[in-house]
């Protein structure tokens, strides 16, 4: 059965987390640099192949008030890319505070402050996949 995947994009690294087959709860799955862009994508493919999913889901940063600022911008660019890309249905979910949820639960869980670095981006993306679950079940 397949599942959602959800990508957190950032400047640096994105975030990956998936989904149960069940979609009800979503989990870290890794980080992939964000750069070069074509083994961005091959990775991505590569995981489909592992994992397929029937929705790629992608977090849109939005300001405070609503608004989509610069970050906007560049994850408009990533998706308009990704869809040429893989074979998947694309939709965004709004990532507001994903990352610092994502911080303040490692925090929490005593993740030492090395590991929170390298598992942030994937936390992220799991905390944005649950809430679309959560949403959407």
């Amino acid at each position: 059965m397949p599942r959602i995947l959800a990508l957190d994009h950032g400047t640096k690294r994105i975030g990956v987390a998936i989904s149960d087959e069940l979609k009800m709860i979503a989990q870290p799955l890794e980080f992939i640099p964000a750069e070069p862009i074509d083994e961005v994508f091959v990775r991505l493919r590569g995981i489909l192949a592992e994992k397929p999913a029937e929705l790629l889901l992608v977090g849109m940063p939005r300001n405070m008030d609503g608004t989509y600022g610069p970050a906007a911008e560049k994850v408009r660019a990533f998706i308009e890319l990704l869809k040429a890309a893989v074979p998947v249905p694309v939709r965004t979910w709004d990532e507001r505070l994903t990352s610092a949820q994502a911080n303040r639960v490692m925090v929490e869980g005593q993740v030492r402050r090395d590991q929170r670095k390298i598992k942030v981006d994937a936390v992220a993306a799991a905390i944005l996949l649950q809430s679309f679950l959560d949403a959407n079940g």
